[in-house]
C-alpha cells in the first residue's frame, strides 16, 4: 500500500475511534488517535468523557516506549496551549514521534497552527490535510462553535408518510417503531444537549433523557421558554438536579418563575427578543455556544423546528418515516414557514437513506462549509 493510502486508512480508524467521544466530552472536541509503527498499531485514543485526557495522551499511554520513531494519525492538531493538561503538542514531542499526520488545523486562537509549529520546531515530520472533508463532517460542533460562534444543530422529525407527527384527537403514540425511537436514544448519547420547544416540553411532558443503551453520562436538556410557562411538576421539573435542565427564556420571564426553576435545580439562560417578541433563534444559539456546547439535538415542536430552518440554523436533518398516512386534518411535524418561493427553503442534500426496523432514515446535511 502506498504511503498516502496508508495515511488515509489510518486518520479512517482515528476519525471512527473520535465519534466514541461524541457527546461526551464538550467543551473538547471528540478527537481520535492512532500511532503506528512499521505498520503496526501501537496505540490508540479518544478524548474521555468530561474532554480529559485528550486522545493523544490515551493512545501515548497505551504504546508506551514503541510510540519512539513511529507516526500519530490525529483527527484534529494537537493542542499547543497549557490548560488542565500540558499542551498534547508537548506529549508528542516527549514520546519520540517522527512524524504526525492531522486531517485539520485547530481554528481554536490557543492552537491555529501553534500545534503544527511546535511540532516542526522539534524536528518531527508534519503532514495535514489528510481526509480534511470527513473531519469538517465529525468535528462539525467543535469547528462551528469555534468560527460562528454556535453548536451545530441536528432536528430530528419522526411522522408518517404524508408528514403529520398526530391525530386531530392528539395521540402520536406510537407513530414510528420501537427501533427507531430506539436508534432516537443512541442519536440523543451523541449529542452534548437536547432541545425542545415549550409547546413540546408542555403537551408531552417529556424526560428527554438517554434509555436503556446503556449511557452514563447523560445530554443536558434544554427548554426554549420565552416566559418560562412550563409546569413545575412535570418530569424535567421532578428531575432538574439529577439530569442537568436548562431553561432559555426572554426578558419579560416573571421573576417568580424564574426563582422557582432555579429553586428545583435548573439553569437559566436569559436571551434577546426581536421585534416579534419571540426569543431569536441566533441569539439563542449564540448563548449555548458561550456555555460550551458544541452539538445540541432538536426534537421540535413545530414552530420552534421551522423558526430554526427558516434562520438557516438547522446543520442536519434526520427524519424517521412510518408506513401509516394520517390525512391533513393531522399535525404537520413543522409549524408555518411562510416561504413564497421554492429558492427561498434552504437545501439539503442526502447523506443516508435506510430501514430502521419497518420505518425510514433519511439524513441530510446543509450543503456548505462549516461554519
Amino acid at each position: 500500500m502506498s504511503q498516502k493510502g496508508q495515511d488515509a486508512r489510518f486518520m479512517a480508524l482515528a476519525l471512527s475511534l473520535g465519534a466514541r467521544g461524541m457527546g461526551q466530552c464538550w467543551p473538547n472536541p471528540a478527537v481520535g488517535c492512532v500511532i503506528v509503527r512499521d505498520g503496526r498499531i501501537v496505540g490508540r485514543g479518544w478524548t474521555q468523557p468530561g474532554g480529559r485526557p485528550h486522545a493523544e495522551v490515551v493512545a501515548l499511554a497505551k504504546a508506551a516506549e514503541a510510540a519512539r520513531g513511529a507516526t500519530a494519525y490525529v483527527t484534529l492538531e494537537p493542542c499547543a496551549h497549557t490548560g488542565q493538561t500540558p499542551p498534547c503538542a508537548s506529549a508528542l514531542i516527549a514520546a519520540g514521534v517522527a512524524r504526525v499526520v492531522t486531517a485539520l488545523q485547530d481554528p481554536d486562537p490557543r492552537v491555529d497552527g501553534g500545534g503544527h509549529a511546535m511540532l516542526r520546531a522539534a524536528g518531527i515530520a508534519v503532514e495535514t490535510g489528510v481526509l480534511a472533508d470527513r473531519a469538517e463532517r465529525a468535528h462539525r460542533g467543535f469547528l462551528l462553535a469555534r468560527r460562528a460562534g454556535r453548536p451545530m444543530v441536528t432536528l430530528k422529525l419522526a411522522g408518517s408518510f404524508d408528514g403529520r407527527i398526530a391525530l386531530a384527537t392528539g395521540e402520536s403514540q406510537w407513530i414510528t417503531g420501537p427501533e427507531a425511537r430506539r436508534y432516537v436514544h443512541a442519536l440523543r448519547a451523541r449529542h452534548d444537549a437536547v432541545m425542545v420547544g415549550a409547546g413540546t416540553a408542555r403537551a408531552d411532558d417529556p424526560s428527554l433523557t438517554v434509555r436503556d443503551i446503556g449511557v452514563a453520562r447523560q445530554p443536558v436538556r434544554i427548554v426554549c421558554s420565552r416566559r418560562l410557562d412550563l409546569p413545575l411538576d412535570g418530569k424535567l421539573a421532578r428531575t432538574a438536579r439529577d439530569v442537568p435542565v436548562w431553561l432559555l427564556h426572554g426578558p419579560d420571564a416573571p421573576a417568580e418563575r424564574c426563582a422557582a426553576w432555579a429553586e428545583l435545580g435548573a439553569r437559566l439562560i436569559p436571551v434577546d427578543t426581536g421585534t416579534t417578541r419571540q426569543i431569536e433563534p441566533a441569539a439563542m444559539l449564540r448563548a449555548l455556544g458561550e456555555t460550551g456546547l458544541t452539538r445540541v439535538f432538536c426534537e421540535g415542536g413545530g414552530a420552534f423546528a421551522a423558526s430554526l430552518l427558516n434562520a438557516g440554523l438547522v446543520d442536519e436533518l434526520v427524519g424517521f418515516t412510518a408506513g401509516l398516512a394520517i390525512g391533513a386534518e393531522g399535525t404537520p411535524a413543522l409549524g408555518v414557514m411562510g416561504l413564497e418561493r421554492l429558492a427561498d427553503a434552504h437545501r439539503f442534500h442526502l447523506v443516508e437513506a435506510r430501514a430502521i426496523g419497518n420505518d425510514v432514515l433519511h439524513r441530510w446535511e446543509r450543503s456548505g462549509a462549516v461554519g
